[in-house]
Parts: C-alpha cells; structure tokens; sequence
C-alpha cells in the first residue's frame, strides 16, 4: 500500500477528524487520526497490516508488541501477517509491564508497533520494557507516523503514512486562545 491508498482508506472510514484535540502526548492539534474506526474492520486491519507487514520483508522477528490500548490490534494483525506472537504491554499503575502471562525470552527479536507515533513516548515505554526483560527491539513499526520525523528510534522505523498535522504545546495552542472549538481528548491515555 502506498500514502495515498492509506490516506484514502481514513477519509474512507471519516477517521481523519477535524477540531480541537489533546493528543495522549499532551499537545493540541486541529487534526486527528482516529486509527480505531480504521482498525475496527477485520480485513482493512488486516489489509493494512499485511501492507506494513511487506515493509519488513527481511527482518527476523519472534514476537510483535505494543502498547495498550493503540497497539493492540496492529501487534495482533502484524503478528498474524508476519506468524509470530503477539504480545502488548499495560499500565496498570503508570508503567509499562507485560501481565496475562506474557513473557519475552532473553534474546528474542522483538518488533515494536502503535497504531499512530506522535512524540513516540508510548513506543519509547515499550521498548524499555523489551530491553529490560531481555528482548532485542529488531524495529518499530506504526500504520501511521505524524512525528514529523521527531521521533527516531535505534532501529528502523516503517510506517505505511507519514502525514505532518500541526501540533502546539498547550500554552501555545491559537485554538485555545480563540475558544471557538472545545478541547476534546480522543486518544485512550489519560497522563
């Protein structure tokens, strides 16, 4: 799949929304990517999965994982393309950790995924996690990259779209200051 196919699929599925957003990074932004009312068919899951699934054609992995609640249906529908397992990591208390019996061998090639990376800190969490249980992070991988290149991971990072949407810290946010559109917060973490 290329950009423009994927872009069409979130107009397609009215995920690309417009307004006054708080990302989970904190920041504000007029745009959102709403990759769950993308993600909630099974075969454009799995259609772009398998997209970004051909993206890593070479890349030895054992085990894809993501952050809950972003990543879980692309590490499970990356997993699946790419038969391997499929883990996701939580925060019960603040921190990232593996439950439901979920475990990463020492020296287990370990794929990093997220629906969308906007700072990356949620996939940086997850990385840590995988390096302090013992797993090798063999990449990072998101159907959708809206960093604007700030995010850089030590591995290869591939995403199916990398798109540029505004974002402000909230101080400096021009839709604050109008107060014409209220703030909504759409992403699942609330820190």
């Amino acid at each position: 799949m290329n950009e423009k196919e994927v872009l069409k699929v979130f107009k397609a599925e009215n995920a690309l929304l417009t307004g006054h957003f708080s990302l989970s990074s904190g920041l504000h932004s007029p745009n959102y990517l709403q990759c769950a009312l993308v993600l909630q068919k099974p075969k454009v899951a799995e259609k772009l999965c398998k997209g970004l699934a051909r993206q890593l054609k070479g890349v030895k992995v054992d085990a894809v994982v993501g952050p809950a609640l972003g990543g879980v249906i692309v590490s499970y529908e990356l997993a699946r393309a790419l038969k391997v397992r499929s883990l996701f990591a939580e925060r019960p208390e603040g921190t990232f950790c593996l439950r439901r019996g979920f475990s990463i061998k020492r020296g287990e090639r370990i794929l990093v995924v997220e629906d969308v990376i906007t700072t990356g800190k949620s996939t940086y969490e997850v990385i840590d996690l995988v390096k302090s249980l013992g797993g090798k992070v063999v990449g990072v991988a998101s159907v959708v990259d809206r960093s604007g290149g700030a995010a850089v991971f030590e591995t290869d990072f591939h995403a199916l779209l990398r798109i540029n949407v505004k974002t402000y810290r909230p101080e400096d946010c021009p839709l604050c200051r109008e107060r014409r559109i209220p703030l909504t917060k759409p992403g699942s973490r609330r820190s």
